[in-house]
């Protein structure tokens, strides 16, 4: 595994979406119906979010325009009153962003000079008097389940339970180590590892979260963040096995990590219940009783098509080839890499471009022959790098209810659900619609969904927006 070369996904190179804070710890809202925008919401949710379209950046400030996901832009007007809709000019609706120590932000109209405050609850631009009412703190806006890139030492950060640290080693994110929670309390960020850890201010993974494995974080357009202590010390990679510890001298950039969602990485088990697996560097069998990194796959999928790639720890696609073989040589744009998928009660059925359903030929070798699907076609899929699912649905993410110790689907933070056979011992099945998206179907038939007073509800018949999760 050490010597693969893999290529990460980056992010697109200028945008980023995020949540910001005034600084009476109100979000800054686009509100829908009145054409302007509030700083009173508590939680970030779709009308809290914002594009972060740059045009020019430097080190310590940027020319940007925040856009909704709405897809309406946030107007400073003459006045210094705030709405949203289409820039008229080439500078309308244009902020200087300026990147502070402290990790805020201040956002100053191009136009007029002024900056972007609240007073907790109306949003203006009336002041060119720089002040803390001036200040927002920004939130990445992605889902909580994260992996951390070193672009200087093209590696991903990896949790160590036996030696209680964190090194930044991997070469490919494949493993549950790879990924963490973050968590968002109280202005700062907690990192929590797959095995329930958190890492402290020491450079060690402890039990319980609490003030020492608080970090403040700074966020730069790209995805980049840089994580600290509040008091001088930064978080990067040190030492000949790069641990991830806090430090006073990071060079070169050394403590700018990209923040990206964490993949999903899938294993495949045939009837005979052995893993598919890339042998020979690039030939694909069922023939190992144990997953191993090469029986690991990535899921690469767009919700809004019923195709999918499979990518290889060895940085390449499955793909059809000749005499209707399958082998881990395709590329990313390949078509012959794209393949079809059908569900049959949590079970994934593969076709090939040739229209022919992949499936385990005598010799254990993956090959696309049958013309229709049976039990050799089908294959059990489990989900490799997620010992627990963190969901979140259109409204919020799944949580429990304080209250009423309930789950409820409109939580700003969400409970780890553990992997299947899940709550109360009842069985439900994971039908993947997208790289980081399911949806659940449920023991009577019906898929779950989302309602907008936070209850759960496994009622519809049909996949709809409400039935999609991300996980």
């Amino acid at each position: 595994m050490n010597e693969v070369e893999w290529m990460p996904r980056q992010p697109k190179a200028e945008d980023l979406r995020v949540g910001l804070i005034s600084w009476a710890g109100s979000y800054l809202t686009f509100e829908t119906y009145k054409n302007t925008v509030t700083a009173t919401a508590k939680g970030l949710g779709r009308r809290q979010t914002w594009e972060i379209l740059v045009s020019n950046k430097h080190d310590t400030q940027a020319v940007v325009r925040l856009r909704s996901l709405q897809g309406f832009y946030l107007l400073c007007e003459a006045d210094g009153s705030l709405c949203y809709g289409r820039p008229r000019t080439s500078h309308h609706g244009c902020f200087l962003i300026r990147f502070h120590r402290s990790g805020k932000w201040t956002l100053q109209c191009i136009i007029s000079g002024r900056y972007l405050e609240s007073d907790g609850k109306d949003v203006f631009c009336t002041s060119r008097a720089l002040s803390a009412y001036h200040m927002w703190t920004p939130r990445p806006a992605l889902h909580v389940h994260v992996i951390l890139y070193s672009p200087l030492n093209h590696c991903y950060a990896r949790a160590d339970p036996t030696m209680g640290r964190v090194w930044v080693d991997a070469p490919v994110p494949c493993l549950k180590e790879c990924g963490f929670l973050l968590h968002f309390q109280d202005g700062c960020y907690h990192l929590e590892t797959s095995a329930h850890t958190f890492l402290s201010h020491l450079g060690r993974l402890v039990s319980q979260a609490s003030t020492q494995t608080a970090f403040h974080m700074q966020v730069r357009p790209g995805g980049l963040v840089a994580l600290s202590d509040g008091e001088g010390g930064m978080l990067y990679p040190q030492g000949t096995r790069l641990l991830l510890s806090l430090g006073s001298s990071p060079h070169g950039g050394e403590e700018w990590l990209i923040l990206q969602h964490c993949p999903t990485w899938v294993s495949l088990r045939s009837k005979t219940r052995k893993f598919l697996s890339v042998v020979y560097d690039v030939e694909v069998c069922a023939t190992s009783e144990h997953v191993t990194p090469m029986s690991l796959f990535q899921f690469e999928c767009d919700n809004k098509s019923p195709t999918l790639q499979l990518r290889s720890a060895n940085g390449c696609y499955l793909a059809q080839r000749r005499h209707r073989r399958v082998m881990a040589d395709g590329h990313q744009l390949e078509s012959e890499a794209f393949f079809r998928m059908h569900w049959n009660c949590g079970r994934i059925i593969l076709q090939s471009p040739s229209g022919r359903f992949l499936g385990i030929a005598a010799n254990g070798l993956l090959m696309a022959s049958a013309t229709i699907p049976g039990p050799n076609e089908e294959f059990g899929i489990r989900l490799a790098n997620r010992p627990f699912l963190a969901l979140r649905g259109r409204y919020g993410y799944v949580g429990t209810s304080s209250e009423h110790d309930l789950l409820q689907c409109n939580m700003d933070q969400p409970d780890c659900i553990h992997l299947l056979p899940c709550r109360q011992g009842i069985y439900h099945f994971q039908e993947l619609q997208g790289s980081n998206l399911l949806t659940v179907l449920a023991p009577n038939g019906f898929y779950m969904r989302s309602d907008r007073s936070g209850t759960l509800l496994a009622d519809s018949e049909d996949i709809t927006k409400e039935c999609i999760w991300e996980f």
